[in-house]
């Protein structure tokens, strides 16, 4: 396929599990791709093994220049900007560990999560928006999740950015869908990178809640990136996708069900 040939897109967070996988994606379908992402050696890696079509630019959501400065190089250099994936967030696990309660998140936390994973989408596609209208339109892909849409016993921060990008997501697709601009998110539930991988037990006790055979991959997200970047999807705006194996489809109870099934309780329909 070669649905996003001619097509600049950028990817922030792009040397992540997530984001490296989407930047194949996009790449194997035809588009330039930069690779913006905080860790400026993992970007340069990234690139390297995708070859002559992927950049590395240093990108600090939390830092305004600093996304004015990749939007502006990435149009500098290839003269158009058609795609804008705001897959960057908080991953620092010493900082993720502390976004605990309402009542004993240190505020620096908080504010911090806020500004990264929503400030930082905002930003991004405040920037990105004129470059897109001058083209003719774009397509804006937000990574939000499912924190985004149930509440949880920790990470109020990060659900509540997660939610805060939802409704986000259909303000900029009601402003600019006249302009030829598009606004979906996506909401992951796990995804097993390399970071999830080292958390075993967390993806075992997720994993009776979801109802497809086996967990999220990163290739799972970047499909439908790619999608949602490509014009086949021109009629899809203003929505939040989940990709969550079913992880919020169904009561609550059903893994506990299904457990008393299985001992053949007559008891449990």
């Amino acid at each position: 396929m070669n649905r996003l040939a001619g097509k600049v897109a950028i990817i922030t967070g792009g040397a992540g599990g997530i984001g490296s996988s989407t930047a194949e994606r996009f790449l194997s379908e035809g588009a330039t791709v930069v690779i913006a992402d905080l860790f400026l050696d993992r970007a340069r890696e990234v690139a390297g093994r995708l070859g002559p079509n992927a950049l590395p630019i240093f990108y600090d959501a939390d830092d305004d220049t600093s996304i004015e400065s990749a939007i502006t190089e990435t149009v500098e250099r290839f003269g158009r900007l058609d795609i804008l994936f705001n897959n960057a967030a908080v991953t620092d696990v010493n900082l993720q560990g502390q976004d605990t309660t309402v009542t004993e998140i240190p505020l620096e936390i908080w504010d911090k999560t806020l500004s990264v994973n929503l400030r930082g989408v905002m930003m991004g596609t405040r920037l990105a928006i004129p470059h897109m209208i001058a083209a003719g339109g774009g397509s804006i892909i937000n990574t939000a999740s499912d924190s985004g849409l149930a509440g949880d016993i920790a990470r109020v921060a990060y659900g509540t950015s997660k939610g805060a990008v939802i409704t986000f997501t259909k303000y900029v697709a009601v402003q600019y869908g006249r302009h030829g601009i598009r606004s979906n998110a996506i909401a992951p539930g796990v995804i097993m990178t390399e970071q999830m991988k080292k958390l075993p037990v967390l993806a075992e006790t997720i994993r009776r809640h979801v109802v497809t055979p086996r967990l999220g991959l990163p290739e799972d997200i970047a499909a439908l990136a790619a999608f949602l970047a490509a014009d086949e999807s021109a009629y899809i705006t203003g929505q939040t996708i989940c990709c969550d194996g079913g992880h919020l489809a169904h009561q609550p109870q059903i893994a506990d069900m299904l457990d008393l099934m299985a001992q053949g309780r007559g008891d449990a329909g």
